[in-house]
């Protein structure tokens, strides 16, 4: 203890110096735009490169569980592909994508770090700008929604959880159109909760809750999870669902970013609507 004493006395220049230069680049970052842009990009560049390092070593050991969930997403794939050709049994492949094809893009990515321990989790991903990559894009996996993209650096990105009290999205009962809206409390990372759902609609535990398609994030019929128990707020009319997640979110190995190609049409439809109000 006196040794450690005796170091601070010796260095109490150098360190006082230390101290106030660290307290100036924090005031300078916290105050000026430009200069905290420019930290958030080299941070994410930074735990970029270490969560990339650690992810590699993880895939490693979750091989076979990212093989099984890739031949159940080429099973659903091949089964929609027979659907569409039933409908259109004289059609070619190719004729068959154009005339299906819609207006969201699905950019493959790898998880390097995933939070679900906390109360507002992120997730990292190897993708970023160069992969024309920019805010507020869904990011799904072939079971279900993951969240949307928050920040991107040049590499990297990261990713607002499902699980983070800051997320919300609209959500629809696949067996009708009546809606509510997702959200987390920040308890079981495998239960959400989605409120505002009007007393009209036909809940019943087990129906299934998927994306709604009313937000240019997610396109519709995105699966979310199953009803596990609900009840119902009389002084609002409205029911409370309590919903279990189909993704399993404390496992993510790799991802799907969404790009809604007609973002920037309804953006400036929204906006000049709201312009006129």
């Amino acid at each position: 203890m006196q040794q450690i004493i005796n170091f601070l006395i010796r260095n109490k220049n150098f360190l006082l110096f230390a101290f106030l230069f660290f307290l100036s680049l924090v005031f300078t970052i916290q105050s000026h735009s430009y200069h905290k842009s420019k930290f958030i990009n080299s941070a994410n560049f930074l735990s970029g490169g270490v969560y990339e390092s650690v992810s590699n070593i993880q895939g490693y050991f979750y091989l076979k569980t990212y093989n099984k969930q890739l031949l159940e997403e080429n099973a659903r794939l091949r089964e929609n592909e027979s659907r569409l050709r039933s409908l259109m049994p004289t059609v070619d492949s190719l004729t068959l994508y154009n005339a299906t094809e819609s207006q969201f893009t699905y950019t493959p990515a790898k998880v390097l770090k995933n939070f679900y321990s906390k109360t507002d989790n992120i997730i990292t991903l190897k993708v970023g700008r160069r992969d024309s990559i920019r805010p507020e894009m869904g990011v799904i996996t072939s079971q279900g929604i993951v969240g949307f993209i928050e920040k991107t650096s040049n590499k990297y990105s990261t990713v607002l959880s499902i699980l983070n009290t800051n997320f919300k999205t609209n959500v629809t009962l696949r067996s009708s159109d009546h809606q509510g809206t997702l959200e987390w409390r920040g308890e079981d990372p495998n239960l959400v909760t989605v409120i505002d759902m009007q007393e009209q609609a036909p809940v019943k535990v087990g129906d299934t809750i998927e994306t709604s398609g009313r937000s240019a994030i997610f396109p519709k019929g995105i699966p979310v999870g199953t009803i596990e128990n609900f009840k119902l707020d009389n002084s609002k009319n409205f029911y409370e669902l309590s919903v279990r997640l189909f993704n399993d979110m404390t496992n993510l190995g790799h991802v799907y970013v969404i790009e809604n190609r007609d973002i920037k049409e309804i953006k400036t439809l929204e906006n000049t609507d709201t312009d006129e109000e």
